[in-house]
């Protein structure tokens, strides 16, 4: 079993900047992906951004430039660096991580509010 949790959200004004950590704890396989989905209410989950063990990075085209992803893989954690946000970026922000045999895990969900 793997564990997620999340830390790093929060309040802050337009324009302003905000790092989300995600630490992954359990039987972890070396070959995973680690990610950031959102979600509003009564909306579906969408990507925004996601890490291979690799390194490579995959983002959502509404934070491309604005957001970065990145991981340490020794702590098993992942980041996401988040400038110059929106009040479209206000949502609750859940960290994924699934692994090359298709199992699945999310995080507790952390609240992000961007205010105008």
């Amino acid at each position: 079993q793997v564990q997620l949790v999340e830390s790093g959200g929060g309040l802050v004004q337009a324009g302003g900047s905000l790092r989300l950590s995600c630490a992954a704890s359990g039987s972890i396989f070396s070959l995973n992906v680690m990610g950031w989905y959102r979600q509003a209410p009564g909306k579906a989950r969408e990507l925004v951004a996601e890490i291979t063990s690799g390194g490579s990075t995959n983002y959502a085209d509404s934070v491309k430039g604005r957001f970065t992803i990145s991981r340490d893989k020794g702590k098993n954690t992942a980041y996401m660096e988040m400038n110059s946000l929106k009040p479209e970026d206000t949502d609750v922000y859940y960290c994924n991580l699934r692994t090359g045999y298709g199992h699945e895990y999310w995080g507790q969900g952390t609240q992000v509010t961007v205010s105008s």
